[in-house]
């Protein structure tokens, strides 16, 4: 995607304009290029104008992306029918296995294909901008391929097909866990050191320098798979760029003990000292900071990136996300992997799992929720341009029914939207401004025929019957 289309006027019959702004009526947008260059609320509807119903969002966006992990929904539930898998025997350990053989499958084509039809999936859900936490790096055995970045320009390849913006987030992926090296498939993740990852992607991030669809940044896996002493050069090439820096952290108790047990520090802690923690870090999962790590996140203005549909399904727990924004941080969402894609559900289960560790309702109000999954989440994402309905952002717009099955009688203002529709209600969704989403139906890739659930099958089913 390179860039918008030419003047046009957008007719909204309600809109989100932002935290403690509430819903307007009548909102005329007008868009030159990919850009708003004026809003104005009360309008009457003009007959030129593209008149879009329901309530109307700025883009949202998914800050925390694995897009090849879509090929595992429904396949790796841990409850039945997963061969070699007991009844139970679910653990997220067990799941990354299964996740690991379908990563050793894939290489730049199936990959392209997988994660155009993923991109897709989440454009019809009102997705503008996805965060890529890339680490699938090299092929078979850990060779690189010709070109070492094949995999991450296949990545950028299915956003732009699929209409999306992307920031693709390298990860540094050099130890199996702590002290251990890389093993089987994870071979495919590793550079040998940091410098040499710096060097790889330095030259991806200088393949789309001035690129206005694409935002090159940097993670740190986690800090089991980035030992303490190589964590600086990542956080150091992240800061020369003035880029994104995302790391995973506390998502798993194990991962908290096997860190105090080696550094005698919390990951929070290992990633503070390391200069990894700053206002341009994004620390995805935190489901298991202690006090003294939301304290530390908070006082280094970090932001935070629940995954609250994936954090249930792998088990993890319910991270502490209202602490957290109270401590300082801005809270992001994202879909992680994929075993759901619904911003409206990762809206309304941060609100839901904190009523279910507490006891009690009423921890976050719908425009904090709907702040998380637009303008946190760009910024997240290297875009303080987007996420807003405003003069001079990006011309991004998403329709949501409120007279569904869902939504009807559920009102009409950010409640609505938060705590009653589902991705099934996105009806118009303009990136960029152009329209990549029309009356429900995906506008931009032929090759999926529209029909973005056959895409999905054709990427994913031949990857279970190639399976040894």
């Amino acid at each position: 995607m390179t860039g918008g289309s030419a003047a046009r006027t957008y007719w909204c019959e309600r809109a989100w304009l932002g935290s403690g702004a509430g819903v307007d009526q009548g909102v005329l947008v007008d868009v030159e290029a990919n850009r708003i260059v004026r809003v104005q609320t009360s309008q009457p509807a003009p007959a030129s104008a593209t008149r879009l119903s329901g309530v109307v969002l700025p883009g949202i966006a998914d800050a925390h992306s694995h897009a090849f992990h879509r090929a595992l929904r429904g396949r790796a539930s841990g409850v039945s029918g997963v061969a070699g898998v007991a009844r139970g025997a679910g653990t997220f350990w067990e799941w990354r296995r299964q996740m690991y053989a379908v990563a050793d499958r894939l290489d730049p084509d199936s990959y392209f294909t997988l994660a155009r039809a993923a991109y897709a999936e989440m454009a019809l859900a009102g997705v503008s901008a996805v965060g890529e936490f890339h680490y699938l790096h090299h092929g078979p055995r850990g060779v690189a391929y010709s070109d070492p970045n094949a995999m991450g320009h296949a990545l950028v390849a299915a956003a732009r097909a699929a209409g999306l913006r992307i920031t693709l987030l390298d990860a540094c992926y050099l130890a199996g866990g702590i002290g251990q090296p890389l093993s089987g498939v994870q071979e495919r993740f590793g550079d040998g050191d940091a410098e040499r990852w710096a060097v790889r992607a330095e030259a991806l991030a200088a393949a789309y320098d001035g690129a206005p669809d694409v935002v090159v940044g940097a993670a740190v896996h986690s800090v089991r798979a980035v030992p303490l002493d190589q964590v600086p050069t990542v956080a150091g090439w992240a800061a020369r760029r003035s880029a994104p820096l995302h790391a995973h952290l506390s998502e798993q108790v194990a991962e908290n003990d096997a860190c105090l047990a080696a550094y005698g520090r919390t990951p929070a802690q290992v990633l503070y000292e390391a200069g990894a923690l700053g206002p341009r870090t994004t620390v995805v999962h935190a489901t298991h900071p202690v006090d003294s790590d939301v304290a530390l996140l908070g006082g280094s203005t970090a932001t935070v990136c629940l995954c609250p549909t994936t954090e249930r399904d792998l088990a993890d727990g319910i991270g502490p996300g209202r602490l957290l924004l109270e401590a300082g941080c801005a809270v992001s969402l994202g879909s992680d992997s994929h075993a759901v894609v619904d911003p409206y559900e990762e809206m309304r289960a941060v609100e839901m799992h904190e009523r279910l560790a507490t006891g009690r309702r009423g921890h976050w109000a719908a425009d904090e929720l709907l702040a998380a999954g637009t303008t946190a989440g760009h910024g997240c994402l290297g875009r303080p341009d987007a996420g807003v309905i405003a003069p001079g952002a990006r011309a991004d717009l998403v329709a949501v029914r409120t007279d569904s099955v869902r939504t009807a009688g559920a009102g009409s203002g950010a409640d609505a939207v938060v705590f009653a529709a589902t991705a099934a209600d996105v009806t118009d969704v303009v990136v960029d401004g152009r329209a990549v989403v029309v009356g429900g139906m995906h506008q931009l890739e032929e090759a999926l025929g529209r029909d973005v659930g056959t895409g999905l099958a054709l990427a994913v089913v031949p990857l279970w019957e190639a399976r040894p």
